[in-house]
Parts: C-alpha cells; structure tokens; sequence
C-alpha cells in the first residue's frame, strides 16, 4: 500500500510477537550515551500514522508533533492530504492550520523538517494550463512551509500523458518543477521530487531532469522503497511491480542531490531486519555521501501496528548506523 493511494487495511494491523517487546528495546538502547549520536537526526513521516489519523481517529493531525515527541523523534514530516482545508477560503484555512501547527510544534520542541504535499495536481502533466494550475495550488503549501520553518516540500512528478514517454515526460517536468523553483526560491524553501512511481522512480532519468533544472532549491528526497517503474495494466498504485529500478544504485545516484532521506519500511524479521531492504546497505551509500541531516521514518507495512512499525525502523536505524561507527 502506497501513503499516496490509501487503502482500508484495519484488519491487517496485526500485534508483532516478540518483536516490539523483546528486539526494540535492546535496539533503542545503542544510543543512550548523549555522546554516541548517529551520523544523522531523526525525523517522523506522518504517513506512518495514517491509519490512527484517517482511520481509526485515536490521533488527532494536530496532535502529530505531540505523538513523534513521545515517540522518540527530533522533527516531523507533515503530510498535506492528512489536513482538509475550507475549500470556500484556502488561504485563511491554510492560515490558521499552519498557526496551529506552529504552536504545538513549538511547544514540544520538535523541528518542522518538510511537507509531503498530494492531491495538488500534476506537476508533469502534458497540458500547460493543468500544470500552471498544479504550480499555482502548490505554492500555498511552499509559503505554508516557510511559515513553519521546513526546509522544503515534497513533491510527485508522476505525469498525466507524459508517463510513458521519456522525452515528453523530462519537458513538462522541466516546466513544472523550474516554476515552482522560481516561486519558492523567494522564501528560501527546496523543491523535492521523491522517487515515487513511474518515471519518477527511474532515479537515472529523474536526476536528468534536476540537473536541466539546475537551480539550488531544487533537489531529491531518495526513498528506500519506492523504485518501481512499471506496474501490471499501466497501473499507477496496487497493481504488481514488472519493472523495478536498483534501489542502492538509485539511491546512491540519488544522493548527491538530497535534501532529506526517507527510510521506508515494511516488515521485519526475528533480528530486527527489515526483509526487503539492506538497511545497513542504504546507510553506509547515505554516510558515504556524506550526509548528516534528518533521515524521516516511513512505515507503511500492516503486520505490526503503526507504531511498533516505527519504533521497529527507528531501532533498526540505531542498530545500522551503530554498526557504521
């Protein structure tokens, strides 16, 4: 399941045996000592809480900076499509959310480190007046940003009409992403394309289009898990993965363009290890290349609860970089 096509999952919200009360606690305890500090900090991904916000309503979005506070984390990753806005008066709905959002992350301490924005339209699309659209509707979340004090917003260059046409795709790409760069650039906010499906997870093709751009504002949010180019029936989400980028290539490609990482994970075995991605492969390309910022968590597998899952990739985190030292 991907954060961005959400799909009901309650009843597959298993408890992990074992797991969360045997692996995590001996795995959180690596860092105790304040002098024995990762190479980077950590920062939660709102995605990873989606099913308590959205589905179950035992989490309030507001009270987002609260929970990654008692969960351990330093910053927050905010999802835009969690918050609905007043679609009679954006702006001053816009407004006061962010106010508030503020507060309470003033409050807890915690940094706002970016905005994953959705549902905004189509940066990459083939029609002009649909991507000037997807420009003008992503700006709110740009300043929304800088009111926050994030570093950037995230954002999606899936393409409607261009996804299967390399050449078509990087022109409207380049359009696109070169006009919100400009807009940005006056509240000093990055620009980040994650690879997120599509031609989008073909890190060679998309550093192309970053390199064309080349603006300083304007990078990468490397994703461990999202490296699938082509899905059964054209399927954007859901469908099986037929065509599947490297993902230590793409994300080592990646790198030298990154604003923030994201640690995606899905499920874990009796060690702690994640069972699909070499978490200490990812972060030995991440140090390497010499990055030392927020790394976000991003849980989105259905066997532990969702906040086992991020306490379990947050330990597994630790364990990896301790091994690194």
């Amino acid at each position: 399941m991907n954060r961005r096509h959400f799909i009901s999952a309650t009843g597959k919200a298993g408890i992990a045996t074992g797991l969360a009360g045997n692996i995590i606690p001996s795995l959180y305890s690596l860092f105790e000592n304040p002098e024995e500090k990762p190479f980077f900090k950590l920062s939660l991904a709102q995605w990873s809480l989606h099913k308590a916000i959205l589905e179950t309503k035992t989490l309030s979005n507001l009270d987002f900076a609260k929970k990654a506070k008692e969960l351990g984390f330093e910053g927050v990753e905010y999802v835009s499509q969690l918050y609905q806005l007043d679609e009679n008066n954006q702006k001053a709905s816009l407004k006061k959310l962010i106010k508030e959002l503020k507060l309470r992350s003033n409050d807890q301490g915690i940094k706002n480190v970016l905005i994953m924005v959705d549902n905004e339209g189509e940066l990459a699309a083939a029609d002009k007046k649909e991507r000037e659209l997807a420009v003008s509707n992503h700006s709110k979340w740009v300043d929304a940003a800088a009111e926050l004090g994030c570093h950037s917003i995230r954002v999606n260059l899936f393409g409607t009409g261009t996804e299967h046409d390399f050449h078509k795709w990087q022109a409207v790409s380049y359009d696109g992403l070169s006009q919100l760069s400009r807009y940005a650039s006056n509240s000093g906010v990055n620009i980040i394309v994650e690879n997120h499906g599509g031609l989008s997870s073909d890190a060679e093709k998309l550093i192309k289009v970053i390199r064309s751009i080349n603006k300083r504002n304007c990078g990468l949010l490397p994703d461990f898990g999202n490296f699938c180019v082509k899905r059964e029936n054209g399927e954007r989400w859901g469908a099986p993965c037929i065509e599947e980028y490297d993902r230590y290539k793409g994300t080592l490609e990646m790198m030298p363009f990154a604003y923030g990482v994201s640690a995606k994970s899905y499920d874990f075995n009796e060690k702690g290890d994640e069972t699909t991605i070499d978490y200490y492969r990812m972060l030995k390309i991440v140090k390497e290349a010499g990055y030392n910022g927020f790394i976000g968590v991003e849980y989105e597998g259905s066997r532990l609860s969702e906040e086992e899952g991020i306490l379990a990739t947050k330990a597994l985190l630790l364990k990896a970089a301790n091994q690194l030292k």
